[in-house]
């Protein structure tokens, strides 16, 4: 097991006052403590979550924790296409600027199933949801650069595979295997992204989290598998607060401000997947993702 000092690296003092973040998934877990961090800096934080009462729970226990009451709540369940077009909608609405995106979204044991934008429940979640919310705010983090945004993947995309005109079916993945599809999506989202991105002042960051303390097999419905899998991680984890603290370097370090479109773990450079480099998949990942999602405009910065 990997030492606490794998964080070392990871440590700084840089101050967030004026700025505003989004975190996705903050209400417990990697999210939370990322959340606290940002409010801790002087961030205003807005927290999405599909659970009113669990981010209501969150938000105070981040205003007590950080003494930082600039801490809001809005509604945003990725399962729902609707959902994230009326969270981005909210933003647009209450914020004036938005200066980091951390799409911090995760889940396993999801059910085989289709959703009601006829989209794979899992690949939905897991990056659906992300490529949808992130495109609709991009006016607003550029306008406001500069700017970050973080996708937070997994090690099991090394395991993934994309197959452009599968990535929806039922029955085809195990439940492992479809969460390692879309974690590789993340990245090569992430690299095409940054590819359109050059010279906007919006950079792009994927990263591994590792394993953590957290209960990562919550949706897993065999109620044994779930408690033993979640002991494991509380057993052999790292501590959240110290794994929380790389995507808050992505954020807010200058170190990697001329690192965009890269992968890192443990706040270093770490190599992602050989299906990264092609570069025809990832564009044409993109362009499905966009027809998926039901984006029908072509945006002047996509033309890169």
């Amino acid at each position: 097991m990997r030492v606490q000092d794998d964080f070392a690296n990871c440590e700084n003092n840089v101050r967030m006052d004026g700025q505003v973040a989004i975190v996705t998934g903050a209400t417990a877990g990697i999210g939370f403590e990322v959340a606290k961090n940002f409010a801790k800096r002087g961030a205003r934080v807005i927290i999405g979550s599909r659970n009113p009462a669990k981010m209501d729970k969150a938000k105070n226990a981040i205003i007590q924790s950080s003494g930082n009451t600039n801490i809001s709540t809005r509604k945003l369940d990725f399962a729902s296409l609707k959902s994230i077009r009326r969270f981005a909608s909210a933003i647009y609405m209450s914020e004036p600027k938005l200066n980091i995106l951390i799409n911090n979204i995760g889940a396993l044991g999801l059910p085989d199933r289709l959703t009601k934008d006829k989209l794979n429940l899992m690949m939905q979640v897991n990056y659906f949801g992300a490529f949808l919310l992130t495109f609709l705010l991009l006016p607003l983090l550029r306008t406001s650069a500069p700017s970050r945004i973080v996708n937070v993947s997994s090690i099991t995309l090394l395991l993934g595979h994309i197959e452009l005109d599968h990535m929806n079916d039922v029955g085809r993945f195990s439940s492992f295997g479809m969460y390692c599809n879309s974690k590789l999506a993340d990245i090569l989202f992430t690299v095409e992204m940054n590819k359109r991105l050059r010279g906007s002042g919006v950079n792009v960051y994927s990263m591994d989290p590792g394993l953590s303390k957290s209960e990562f097999f919550r949706d897993f419905n065999d109620t044994t598998l779930r408690n033993v899998f979640n002991a494991g991680m509380l057993l052999l984890g790292r501590d959240l607060d110290r794994v929380a603290t790389m995507p808050v370097f992505l954020a807010t370090d200058p170190r990697v401000q001329n690192s965009s479109g890269k992968h890192f773990r443990d706040c270093a450079e770490f190599y992602s997947s050989w299906f990264a480099e092609d570069a025809d998949l990832t564009r044409k990942l993109w362009e499905e993702s966009k027809r998926l999602v039901n984006i029908t405009t072509q945006e002047d910065w996509e033309l890169k």
